[in-house]
This record gives structure tokens, C-alpha cells and sequence, in this order.
């Protein structure tokens, strides 16, 4: 391993008081939102000494960029003797990755179909896992994102609820880019609306609302986000690709 990436605790230290001032000033609790660096293309030594600073929640968009990242991560900090971080998947998924999905990841964050939810329900079961997932809800119309239209997610909640290896927690979001973060507000309300909706309706706890991003998460947060997803604010630019 080469020397810890310059700027990378600091970064994080920075990200860390942001979060927690959004949190006081709508009357929340900072340890009532996860921080979760997002380090799509960003390297496995990068992630290393993120966690080494204390994050412990990592995020991955594609499967093919984790399937050999996951393990050397955590191999590095097995032999810093620290503990793996909990990893979420946030992109789209195809149903051919969920195999490498399942067996890598924690948390699938974007999971916006029935057919994507009956394979990882096969991979999970098949490595003896049982998955958190969240339904990705399509909260602005673009389709070519992921995510379910808010009309059909009660329909997908219930196919994924008979599925013993999948634990539903909550539903996610990634609503159209804004110069201005305070555009992206009514989208934040429409999911925190929909899964009270939904929790109301299927008896469900639904407790996690991931949305927000580097540009925008102090107001998700305002509008009751529980996780936001980091990247650049976190890891600096990320490397072209």
C-alpha cells in the first residue's frame, strides 16, 4: 500500500459536520443518518484509507468494477486488522450480475423489478445470505435512471415481502440532477410521501430513505433522508472511465 490518499480524512471530517448541521437544523439526531462514499471508479487503495478514517459504509455502482474491489478492500484492512465495511450496491443491476452481486454486497439499494428480485432472492439463497434491499423509485420520470414508477411499488414491495432472503428496509431514489439543490426538494418529499404511504399500507417499517447526493444532500436530509450516498465530496474527482 502506498501512503493514505493526501486530503481523504479531512474530506470526511468535513462531509461528517455537514451532515450532522443538516441534521440539528431540522431537529434530527446526526447518528440518525448513514454516511455512506459512494467510490464508483474510485481505487481500492482510495477505499482502504477512507474506512481507515472511519467510514463504515461503502457504496458500489457497478458489478463487474466490484466483483474484484469488495475482496481486496476488505483483504487490506483484514490485514490493518480492521473490520470490512458494509457494502451497499446502488446502480442499475442487471439480473446476469446479480451473481456477483449477492455474494459481495450487504444492502442492494436498487432494486426497481420483480424478475431482478426473484435472482438475487436465488443468489442470496444460494450463498447463504440474506440481502437488505431498498426499492429504487423513479420519483422524476426518467426512466433510463431505474427505478419503479411510484404507482407500481406497492405491487413490487409485495413480491419482494414473500422472499425469505430478502429483507426490505426502504425505498431509493435518485432524482433528475439541479443546479440548484433546493429544485431537487419536491422529489425528496414525493419518496419520504410514498413510503409513508407504503409502510401505512403493507404494515411495513420501511426505515431507511436513501437519497441525496455531494450537491444536494443537506436538503434530503431536511426531507427525512436516513442514508446519503457520497462521492465526490467524499473521494475528490472521480478518475474518468
Amino acid at each position: 500500500m502506498t501512503r493514505p490518499l493526501e486530503g481523504l480524512a479531512e474530506r470526511l471530517d468535513r462531509v461528517r459536520t455537514r451532515v450532522a448541521d443538516a441534521a440539528h437544523q431540522s431537529g434530527r439526531r446526526p447518528e440518525d443518518v448513514t454516511l455512506i462514499g459512494v467510490s464508483k471508479r474510485q481505487s481500492a487503495e482510495a477505499v482502504v484509507e477512507a474506512v481507515a478514517a472511519g467510514l463504515a459504509d461503502v457504496a458500489e455502482n457497478f458489478a463487474q468494477e466490484a466483483r474484484d474491489k469488495v475482496p481486496a478492500v476488505n483483504a487490506a484492512l483484514a490485514e490493518r486488522g480492521l473490520p470490512a465495511p458494509r457494502w451497499h450496491f446502488v446502480g442499475q443491476l442487471q439480473r446476469n450480475k446479480a451473481r456477483l452481486v449477492a455474494p459481495r454486497f450487504d444492502v442492494v439499494a436498487s432494486l426497481d423489478r420483480a424478475s431482478l428480485a426473484d435472482e438475487l432472492e436465488r443468489r442470496a439463497t444460494a450463498a447463504g445470505r440474506r440481502l437488505q434491499v431498498l426499492l429504487q423509485i423513479d420519483v422524476s420520470d426518467e426512466p433510463q435512471k431505474g427505478g419503479v414508477a411510484p404507482a407500481e411499488a406497492g405491487r413490487l414491495l409485495a413480491h419482494v415481502a414473500e422472499k425469505p432472503a430478502l429483507d426490505l428496509v426502504g425505498l431509493m431514489a435518485v432524482p433528475a440532477a439541479q443546479q440548484d439543490p433546493e429544485a431537487s426538494r419536491p422529489a425528496f418529499a414525493r419518496l419520504r410521501a410514498l413510503r409513508d404511504e407504503l409502510a401505512s399500507e403493507a404494515d411495513a417499517p420501511l426505515r431507511e430513505l436513501s437519497m441525496g447526493m455531494s450537491a444536494d444532500f443537506a436538503v434530503a436530509i431536511e426531507e427525512g433522508a436516513t442514508q446519503v450516498r457520497i462521492g465526490t465530496a467524499l473521494f475528490g474527482a472521480r478518475p474518468p472511465g
